[in-house]
């Protein structure tokens, strides 16, 4: 066997700093660029906030910032270099592969048309969190410093649907390891059985069962409001059921449940009505959740006037962004200084970074917002008749290659956009992901997208008799008789994605 060497020469594609960067701004939406801007210009005092802009006309250096960005469409150009960063295969498997679009018209806004506030924010109501709540209920006990670390830990291991998913022997555990308590699971479940009684009803239960049954006994005591007996006969007969039935309960047997229990129709109705009042998450309406998953603030907004399509960008999307003129100034008089020592070359140097840095983050917000823009534009060619009627059942069939080869741009661009990015209607807020779907041909050979059959799926089910529901082989035969090829799995299919149950769940007494 010999050794020996040899040259190979092999062409690579290596992603540069600047690009990562782009893809990540590319991914922020509107409610988290500030943040990021914020970020940047603290590190950076090089780069500055246009203050006149901001605080003077920043609207009309916006409408030009647009209508620069719009023109920038029109061109001829290769696809921004970035494109080239590869998308994952999971990334992928979120869009369905299986084309044309008419060109919107766009103009500028009438004389008397209503300007939009793009900075205007929903502010937040102030809630009090799950824990906190529970916490000031049990400072309300006069405990002992023992059970009321019991308590503590109880209420700290609880979900946010109020729920106590651990075993007492864990809570034990934790105790033993982190307070140096040996409790015994009898003492956390006396004082589990305190928290139970706290409000909201239903806290605090192991399951489901137990959650419902809490609710329902609760409202037996003698400190409820006067009910009269007919009411609490009906709450008795609920407990009983979930009591002996559950099982038949879930599963919607309420024919098993009446013939066993010795109930009337009416009778029966009521009891059901008195157990489905429960709420099954009792901590979810308390817990509060965090600001930026409460609300949405729309990248674009797109509007109807006079019959025609008016895309707008956010705002927060286009901040006036300038090279610090300090800087720029300090830079030309150490340039024109003569004497250069190694202090004043450093300070060159410094002042050059920072200057080039603000230079590359002006030029990525902006590369960004023509990304932005063009994706955004090249959907509401796409899918012109929806933003026209908001009717869904007018979305073409269209995939991220269709967007792609529109503009230019990279699949895995067109995912980061379509992931991350809203759009406000007239019709509602969508991300701009919805617009995306496969197509499925009909009787007459046309291509029709999946959103438009899941629509006429769900208006089958919401117009069934609910005490007949439409199986699965049911809903598949209107949908044949409408003009669609569909199979019975792929009814199923989109069933399950419409988070819609199987027949038997969904019948009602």
């Amino acid at each position: 066997m010999s050794l020996g060497q040899s040259f190979q020469q092999k062409q690579l594609q290596r992603l540069s700093p600047q690009q990562i960067q782009l893809m990540k701004l590319l991914q922020i939406p509107s409610a988290q660029i500030d943040q990021r801007i914020k970020e940047e210009l603290e590190e950076n005092p090089a780069l500055e906030m246009n203050l006149e802009l901001l605080d003077g006309d920043a609207s009309t250096a916006s409408e030009e910032m647009k209508d620069e960005l719009l023109q920038g469409l029109q061109d001829e150009e290769e696809a921004v270099p970035v494109d080239e960063y590869e998308l994952s295969n999971e990334e992928l498997s979120e869009y369905n592969y299986d084309d044309d679009g008419d060109i919107a018209d766009y103009k500028t806004k009438d004389d008397y048309y209503p300007e939009l506030d793009d900075d205007k924010v929903i502010p937040i109501k102030a809630e009090l969190s799950l824990h906190e709540l529970l916490m000031g209920q049990l400072s309300m006990l006069a405990l002992d410093d023992e059970p009321f670390k019991i308590a503590e830990q109880i209420i700290g291991s609880l979900d946010d649907d109020g729920y106590l998913r651990r075993a007492l022997q864990s809570i034990a555990d934790d105790l033993a390891f982190k307070q140096g308590m040996w409790v015994a699971e009898k003492s956390i479940e006396m004082m589990l059985q305190k928290i139970q009684n706290f409000d909201p009803a239903g806290i605090a239960a192991r399951d489901l069962q137990e959650c419902l049954l809490l609710q329902l006994k609760r409202k037996l005591t003698a400190d409820e409001v006067e009910r009269n007996h007919q009411d609490k006969s009906l709450i008795i007969l609920a407990v009983q059921i979930l009591e002996k039935y559950f099982e038949e309960f879930t599963r919607k047997h309420f024919d098993k449940i009446q013939k066993s229990m010795h109930l009337s129709e009416v009778d029966m109705k009521n009891v059901m009505h008195q157990i489905l009042s429960l709420n099954p998450k009792p901590g979810a309406e308390t817990t509060q959740n965090n600001e930026a998953e409460k609300y949405i603030i729309p990248d674009f907004t797109v509007l109807i006037n006079n019959g025609k399509l008016e895309l707008t960008l956010n705002s927060r999307n286009a901040p006036p962004l300038v090279i610090s003129d300090d800087y720029k100034l300090m830079l030309r008089e150490y340039e024109h200084n003569q004497k250069h020592d190694k202090a004043q070359k450093e300070a060159v140097f410094f002042i050059k970074q920072k200057i080039d840095s603000a230079k590359w983050f002006i030029e990525m917000i902006q590369q960004r917002q023509q990304t932005l823009l063009k994706t955004m534009h090249a959907i509401l060619v796409y899918q012109e008749a929806f933003f026209l009627s908001g009717d869904t059942t007018q979305l073409k069939p269209m995939i991220l290659k269709d967007i792609a080869e529109t503009t230019l741009l990279d699949v895995s661009t067109v995912s980061r956009v379509a992931n991350s990015k809203y759009v406000q209607t007239e019709f509602g807020t969508y991300l701009l992901k919805y617009f995306f779907s496969e197509s499925l041909t009909t009787d007459s050979g046309e291509e029709v997208s999946t959103k438009e059959v899941k629509a006429i799926l769900g208006e089958l089910i919401q117009l069934e008799d609910k005490h007949k529901p439409l199986s699965d082989d049911e809903l598949t035969e209107q949908l044949q008789n409408k003009g669609y090829n569909i199979a019975r799995r792929t009814v199923a299919k989109y069933r399950e994605q419409l988070n819609i149950s199987v027949a038997r769940l969904r019948k009602e007494l």
